[in-house]
């Protein structure tokens, strides 16, 4: 099976109603099984996966997602671009709930996960100034705006590690700094499709205020905004997958060009195997 585009749902966004002739496929990586099947099927000439960040019935917390099984997994279809559907709280007042934000930037604020392929001997430095591919990214916000949402065309995600809300006191910090919203999982998604070459965008949908806000955040108000946010990430996919060009110039499909730092003749065998589909062509 080969998939060109994928779709990460988050929140909110459990299924692939959208495409034709769906397959469901169960695909196994050297950092184990991604969250759940991986659904294929068609949209017009384009093939594309889904894939369920917490897996179905939303089981998997942010903090234990295997991000890395998820990427690779997506990479081993031949994945060159994905479209991140993510519920965010926002930092700012002009950022309202129901708003959508197209991501520029991203602050880690994560502890405890795994944010690299590359380790057991090899040693890679890629370049992550921009994470977010600014080719997708700029099409994802025109795509928004012409169908008149209200869209805020870039912004900092500071992603904490969850899986319990901001204190006060975080969230008040964040603010200070000039981040625009917060979630749980663009990290290290964002990182290792980097490492992967393949192109990464989010579609981020405000769901509150977070704590700083007077109105104090619950999960029935996330969990109800979420439900009225779902019909524009449909909307937006919808428009935006026959408009990706899977011609890439962008700085994400040239991302191990010279980042990998360890020589060849260095790089353990069984490292070099378990890492082919991502450095084959360079070692």
């Amino acid at each position: 099976m080969h998939a060109d585009i994928a779709i990460i749902g988050g929140s909110g966004v459990y299924d692939a109603s959208m495409l034709d002739n769906v397959e469901e496929i169960e695909i196994d990586t050297p950092f184990g099984k991604p969250s759940d099947a991986i659904t294929i099927g068609s949209f017009g000439d384009i093939n594309v996966a889904f894939l369920p960040r917490h897996g179905k019935g939303h089981r998997i917390s942010p903090s234990k997602l295997n991000s890395r099984a998820n990427i690779l997994a997506l990479k081993k279809l031949g994945v060159k671009r994905i479209i991140s559907a993510s519920a965010v709280g926002s930092l700012k007042l002009e950022l309202k709930p129901l708003d959508i934000v197209v991501p520029d930037q991203i602050f880690d604020r994560t502890r405890i996960r795994d944010s690299t392929f590359f380790e057991d001997g090899i040693v890679v430095h890629i370049g992550f100034a921009d994470p977010f591919c600014p080719e997708m990214s700029g099409l994802i916000a025109d795509i928004t705006e012409e169908l008149k949402y209200n869209v805020h065309k870039k912004g900092t995600y500071v992603c904490m590690e969850g899986p319990q809300f901001s204190t006060r006191a975080e969230s008040r910090v964040y603010q200070s700094f000039g981040f625009d919203i917060i979630g749980m999982t663009a990290l290290p998604e964002a990182k290792l499709a980097r490492e992967a070459e393949i192109c990464y965008s989010m579609i981020a949908t405000v769901t509150d205020y977070d704590v700083w806000h007077e109105d104090d955040v619950t999960i029935e108000t996330v969990i109800a905004n979420v439900v009225k946010n779902e019909e524009a990430v449909r909307n937006i996919i919808n428009e935006a997958i026959p408009r990706i060009s899977l011609d890439r110039n962008c700085i994400c499909s040239k991302a191990l060009s010279g980042a990998i730092i360890t020589a060849p003749d260095k790089i353990p065998v069984e490292t070099k195997r378990k890492l082919s589909d991502l450095i084959g062509n360079f070692i």
